[in-house]
């Protein structure tokens, strides 16, 4: 957000010396300070791609996905949580199962040919798309958490969670008139449920709320299309049993959309899975 410098005034120059003289100071006063009080213009709220904003979606997000507000501690993570998408890893959960594992582990390959991964990259690549840990165990857990001690696998983990989820996510928001908890609640429901062609998609609960209610950016009310994106959302998580606990809707987005903070200012507070949670 850009706020007026309040060290920088307009300049009044020899006109504003020139009004004093010949009125008097008292008589000048009120209408050159109305004058720059009128020039001020508000300026937008920031979106979730304002550092400050990314840095708290990145926090509620691990709240779910980690029970943890540390993200950064995520780059290590690393387990099979019995979705059926093999292993799940790193500051957003990719997936062995769903290519993002494969595509991250590839970039950071590119970036650091001989890295403690590159070696599973055939492996990764068969068991794309199934629950399979075939060729990945015993060891690929720990060499993950090696890799993760990498700063240029935590840059590469960074990358692709912007290109893959952020990105897209905060472009649809804007492209649909939402402002930050909008483009959160787009964020959160990519980063679950991916954005391909089946009707859990992002893409497919988009449109399923678009049936019942316009976003602004097609005239409609920015509350009432959050409601019916998040009703959505919820349908989508219901439909598979390691998503069904809707917390993350129901007791942080929603809680956040029934106060009206639709641009996520803090504090912020909220739970998921019962755990509370506190950005001051």
């Amino acid at each position: 957000m850009v706020h007026p410098n309040p060290g920088r005034t307009a300049r009044p120059g020899a006109s504003r010396r020139t009004v004093l003289a010949v009125l008097g100071a008292s008589v000048a006063a009120l209408p050159l300070l109305k004058a720059t009080h009128v020039a001020a213009a508000p300026a937008a709220a920031p979106g979730l791609d304002d550092p400050a904003k990314k840095e708290i979606a990145m926090k509620l997000v691990s709240s779910a996905e980690n029970s943890s507000l540390d993200w950064k501690a995520q780059y290590k993570y690393i387990e099979d949580i019995g979705d059926g998408r093999g292993y799940t890893a790193g500051i957003i959960g990719f997936c062995s199962g769903t290519g993002d594992m494969l595509d991250l582990v590839q970039l950071y390959t590119d970036r650091r040919p001989g890295n403690v991964l590159a070696k599973y990259l055939p492996a990764l690549r068969r068991v794309n798309g199934s629950d399979s840990h075939d060729g990945l165990d015993p060891n690929y857990p720990k060499d993950w958490r090696k890799a993760a001690q990498d700063t240029a696998f935590q840059q590469a983990q960074n990358d692709e969670r912007d290109r893959v989820y952020f990105n897209p996510a905060v472009a649809q928001g804007k492209s649909d008139g939402l402002r930050a908890l909008g483009q959160f609640a787009y964020y959160d429901a990519i980063v679950m449920h991916g954005d391909g062609d089946d009707p859990t998609s992002f893409r497919n609960i988009r449109k399923r709320a678009l049936r019942s209610a316009k976003p602004p950016a097609q005239g409609g009310d920015e509350v009432r299309y959050l409601n019916a994106f998040l009703d959505a959302r919820v349908w989508a998580m219901k439909q598979e049993e390691a998503h069904s606990d809707t917390s993350r809707v129901d007791t942080e987005q929603r809680v956040f959309l029934r106060k009206g903070n639709l641009d996520l200012d803090t504090p912020l507070d909220w739970k998921v899975y019962g755990d509370p949670y506190h950005i001051g």
